[in-house]
């Protein structure tokens, strides 16, 4: 009983399972009892708060259907950002494996900026490597609604390494369960109460990623750990991004301006992409496929736009496959 109250108290936020787990781990030898008993130990001794009731609600589609392997999809978010004892804000930025529950960053910012998120994914890339897919939702850094194919600066830079977006639906956040419920583990563990600099809090992050990586066992893992699941990425992070190839296609570098000459137009794509090559696939006579590397940004109707200032990019069906928008994003001439 001593040794399931000390482990408790070294472990506040672990139930019965884990702690049993981690008992049997380090004392492989000793007979420990259920855990339901070990339960009814924490029980007697005023260890259990009891749970506040919270209604689950099943994601309408299975985004992590695929997930079967590490690095198959990584999740990235900012764990909401709160004030710490110095009254600046920090924003808490989380990558996690999806597949082995590997929580591969957690890092604070006063400002959560591309540098920043760029920063952070320059140095995973370069230790585990690369994933498949990278899974986020709508908002800055990671996509931006009003530009052609929610590319910002930093989706764009994964695309062009060869990495697909996956992005959950607007107010949908139970898509990316999985993260979400790590998000609670680490506010309960490292922001109730914050700490009173950025240098604190991000021990107090380093110190709970150690934990929740290697010592903590997880029920939907097995009881086994992420790090004794997770391995790196056999995809390498290239020394110099790849020339993107267009086989069969027109290939337009996007001007300064964000436009493309096609014709006798000028024909605006995204100020993201200034600098980039785009290709241009004729399926028509009336319309064309644009695409960046692997993604299809939307097809031209040029039957649109002829004596208006504007010209129409009708957008594809979201990439984890939820209903096409009919709403069209205008493309405009120069």
């Amino acid at each position: 009983m001593r040794l399931i109250l000390s482990k408790r108290k070294q472990y506040p936020r672990w139930g019965p399972i884990a702690l049993r787990e981690l008992l049997k781990r380090d004392w492989p030898q000793t007979k420990w009892p259920a855990t339901s008993t070990i339960g009814d130990i924490l029980k007697r001794h005023g260890m259990v708060k009891p749970r506040r009731f919270r209604k689950r609600v099943p994601p309408r589609t299975n985004p992590f259907s695929s997930c079967r392997e590490p690095n198959d999809v990584w999740c990235v978010d900012f764990k909401g950002q709160f004030a710490m004892g110095n009254g600046h804000t920090c924003y808490p930025l989380t990558v996690m494996d999806a597949a082995s529950r590997f929580l591969l960053a957690c890092t604070g910012f006063h400002e959560p900026s591309f540098a920043n998120v760029k920063r952070v994914f320059d140095e995973l890339f370069l230790r585990y490597g690369l994933p498949k897919a990278i899974r986020s939702d709508n908002g800055e850094p990671f996509a931006s609604a009003g530009a052609v194919g929610g590319l910002t600066q930093l989706a764009a830079w994964w695309v062009r390494l060869g990495i697909r977006l996956e992005r959950i639906d607007p107010g949908k956040p139970q898509q990316n369960g999985r993260h979400e419920r790590m998000h609670l583990t680490l506010k309960q563990a490292t922001c109730l109460p914050p700490r009173r600099s950025m240098g604190w809090q991000q021990r107090a992050f380093d110190r709970f990623r150690a934990e929740y990586n290697e010592i903590r066992p997880h029920q939907s893992l097995g009881l086994k750990t992420p790090a004794s699941l997770y391995k790196a990425s056999a995809r390498a992070l290239p020394e110099q991004l790849p020339t993107l190839q267009y086989p069969f296609a027109d290939i337009h570098r996007v001007r300064s301006d964000g436009t493309i000459r096609i014709g006798l137009r000028n024909q605006f794509i995204s100020s993201t992409l200034v600098g980039e090559m785009v290709g241009v696939y004729a399926i028509s006579d009336r319309f064309c496929e644009v695409r960046y590397a692997d993604l299809l940004l939307g097809c031209i109707d040029f039957r649109n736009g002829n004596g208006n200032p504007r010209k129409n990019l009708v957008r594809p069906r979201p990439p984890h496959g939820g209903k096409r928008s009919t709403k069209l994003s205008a493309m405009s001439p120069v």
